[in-house]
């Protein structure tokens, strides 16, 4: 129990201490309201998507429920591509795979990749005396500064363009202004030499084909484009869960993905089915012509079979990472990702539990969740994300990693009846309903919280017209972050 409570005050401390930083503050709340209004648009745009991500389910599905099978033949044909396909248990086997293709001195340009996080590879191939460069311009500021990844999509999302501007100074020798076009501008003046330096790009994948051995990667940067083509040697590390049975399937997905992470379309979208070849001189194909003369492609289980054996755990493995969800989430709009461990928010509870970190790190993350579940209505994967958070915590019981709630904004709610429009919202978002509609004597209808309010504080932060107050609060300065 030392080590569980030593855990839980390790994570209080930091939540506590990034819920009074205001350059998060600042940097959160722009990032999710642009986020909103794109995603928004977006599938305004594009009505037809929301029934093609129902195909994917079944799909991704269709998948999990076979993983073994699954691997075998996309293996098959990335061998079958020229490429070199492996298999890594976990992430020691993953990382000596790795230390085999790349050895030691060499320059290396990395894509985003939550996945190879999974393996904390960049610190393992410094020790091993290679060079690495972040390519993504979030994951370079992060690395800069030595942090960790705060969402999937965007990684630096707490960090502001005024702290951004210090960052980029001091690498600059110069005072750089808070200008985000020209903070964007100097980033890619420092790194386009870098891909052309590089001996190995390191890439994940959004999916791979098990009919071609086709790697997708989805972007907007442009920068995954030269991690994976400008070196000579490219590695693919590649969750078994973003197995897609066909190339059909590669763009269905890419349609799902673009518009609920708020994109009519990405920039770039890359198809990469083994190294480059030519077949110009007389039709015989030579592998290794302007573009990389080796793929690698790691697929990593890490324990994702596992966590497929779980009837409800598994839904966990449709996450197509188009972070809607940490957009919605009214705890992860106060934490950012400082409430995670490498995966964050209520997604990155079964992720961390099963997958990277175990079910220790998990424990704290869970008591945190409010299981309001809004969540799951935005989730183009109709992840039941608080099912799956309730089970875990039936797991933590068990393993006696059981720990209060960790953010209790207030011990009870109010409902301020002028302010109170009467649309019910806080009763749809409460996981407990325990709000209800009462009316008062000139007609009005209001809600009514009763005396069984458990102070988790979704309502506060969901309420349109503020009308929803604390009294007994613990914290003034969570309680004033919700009713933000």
């Amino acid at each position: 129990m030392e080590e569980v409570q030593k855990k839980y005050i390790e994570f209080e401390e930091e939540i506590y201490r990034y819920l009074h930083h205001e350059f998060t503050r600042t940097a959160l709340r722009r990032a999710i309201s642009s986020f909103r209004e794109a995603r928004d648009k977006a599938l305004q745009e594009f009505p037809y998507v929301k029934e093609e991500r129902k195909k994917l389910i079944k799909i991704k599905d269709s998948v999990i429920s076979n993983l073994d099978y699954w691997i075998e033949k996309t293996m098959k044909a990335v061998e079958k591509s020229k490429g070199k396909a492996y298999y890594a248990k976990d992430a020691n086997e993953a990382l000596e795979i790795v230390k085999k293709i790349v050895g030691t001195g060499k320059v290396i340009v990395k894509a985003k990749s939550i996945t190879s996080e999974e393996l904390h590879i960049n610190k393992h191939l410094e020790r091993w005396g290679n060079k690495v460069y972040e390519t993504d311009l979030g994951e370079f500021i992060v690395q800069l500064i030595e942090g960790r990844p705060m969402h999937i999509l965007a990684p630096a999302v707490n960090i502001s363009r005024e702290r951004v501007a210090e960052i980029f100074s001091r690498l600059a020798g110069e005072e750089l202004p808070p200008d985000i076009p020209k903070l964007v501008k100097f980033a890619r003046k420092f790194l386009r030499e870098k891909y052309f330096e590089a001996d190995i790009g390191i890439s994940g994948a959004n999916a791979i084909t098990s009919d071609t051995g086709s790697i997708f990667l989805l972007e907007n940067e442009g920068n995954i484009r030269f991690v994976t083509n400008a070196p000579p040697i490219h590695i693919a590390i590649v969750g078994i869960e973003k197995i897609l049975p066909t190339f059909r399937d590669g763009s269905l997905l890419t349609e799902v993905v673009a518009r609920y992470a708020g994109y009519n379309a990405m920039s770039y979208v890359s198809i990469i089915s083994g190294p480059s070849k030519t077949g110009d001189i007389e039709k015989t194909v030579v592998y290794g012509a302007h573009g990389p003369e080796e793929l690698h492609v790691i697929f990593l289980d890490n324990g994702r079979k596992e966590a497929a054996k779980e009837e409800t755990i598994r839904e966990a493995l449709r996450c197509v990472r188009c972070g809607v969800c940490m957009y919605e989430c009214p705890v992860y709009a106060i934490t950012t990702g400082y409430w995670g461990y490498i995966y964050m928010g209520g997604i990155g509870i079964p992720w961390t539990a099963y997958v990277a970190g175990g079910f220790l790190n998990a424990a704290p993350m869970a008591f945190t969740c409010i299981t309001c579940n809004r969540c799951k209505v935005f989730c183009p994967m109709d992840i039941n994300t608080g099912e799956i958070v309730l089970r875990i915590r039936e797991i933590l019981r068990e393993k006696n990693f059981e720990m209060p709630f960790l953010i209790r904004s207030v011990n009870r709610a109010t409902v301020n009846e002028e302010k109170c429009s009467g649309c019910g919202i806080c009763i749809s978002v409460c996981p407990f309903k325990i709000p209800e509609f009462k009316n008062l004597k000139d007609g009005k209808r209001v809600s009514y919280i009763g005396g069984a309010c458990l102070g988790c504080g979704v309502c506060i932060s969901s309420c349109p017209s503020k009308a929803i107050e604390a009294y007994e609060f613990k914290d003034e300065k969570i309680y004033s972050l919700l009713k933000e």
